[in-house]
């Protein structure tokens, strides 16, 4: 039962976050998408029978290189075969995070007051998403292409004080899961619950959608974000990731 939720929640990020640029090569999924935000640039393992790692980082090395761009892997503690391989080829551990889990079942609506929810991306909320995650140009290009790509049911929400938006995030839903995506809050608006909201409206919008959990990414050393997550109910920690890049 474990093994499956977490494959589901391996496809429903995937899901959430696409890659408008991909090849899945013998049971592993490589993302070409450009930009620096790793999950859409990296190579990821796929649920069921996955080919020989090494095999697999040699085509993967080619395709990057063929790109003009460095080699970068995902590696999940629940399949983890690749590592000794990269770390004999002398990949590099970056980006250590851990995937979080909601039930929604238990969850009554937030007291809190909502965030404004809109089921499409406006234009202002991906002009203040840009400038409030400072994102480069390459980075912005690649995530309004990666928004552009969502097929599953999705919704964005945003706090607007002082005639800006100053908190953000969006979610998608796909099997069943809540995936929470692009959280994040003006620094100069930090620690007045801005982040509950956005998030809160996010989760009470996906049980009426008749999700059943929720399910998210976070680096493992970011402790204000785990904190903001454990008073939403994320108390159960599903499995963990780090990336493998080679210099």
């Amino acid at each position: 039962m474990t093994d499956d939720l977490n494959w589901r929640v391996e496809d429903a990020c995937f899901n959430a976050w696409p890659s408008p640029r991909q090849v899945i090569h013998g049971g592993w999924l490589m993302r070409f998408s450009g930009g620096s935000i790793r999950r859409v640039n990296s190579v990821n393992p796929l649920r069921g029978p996955r080919a020989e790692p090494a095999e697999v980082i040699d085509a993967a090395e080619k395709l990057y290189q063929s790109l003009v761009r460095g080699s970068i892997f995902r590696v999940p503690s629940i399949a983890n075969e690749m590592e000794s391989d990269l770390v004999e080829r002398g990949y590099r551990f970056e980006g250590g995070s851990a995937v979080l889990y909601c039930d929604l079942k238990q969850r009554k609506a937030g007291s809190a007051a909502a965030a404004e929810l809109c089921p499409e991306m406006t234009p202002g909320w991906l002009r203040e998403s840009k400038r409030i995650s400072g994102w480069s140009e390459e980075d912005h290009s690649a995530f309004t292409a990666m928004v552009a790509s969502l097929v599953v049911p999705k919704a964005f929400t945003s706090v607007t004080m002082d005639g800006k938006i100053v908190a953000k995030a969006y979610g998608a839903i796909s099997n069943g899961l809540l995936v929470l995506e692009s959280v994040a809050t003006d620094p100069d608006y930090r620690k007045r619950g801005l982040g509950q909201r956005v998030v809160g409206t996010l989760l009470d919008w996906a049980k009426d959608e008749g999700a059943a959990a929720a399910c998210l990414q976070v680096l493992a050393d970011n402790p204000p974000a785990r904190a903001l997550y454990a008073s939403l109910g994320f108390d159960r920690e599903l499995y963990s990731y780090h990336y493998r890049r080679k210099p």
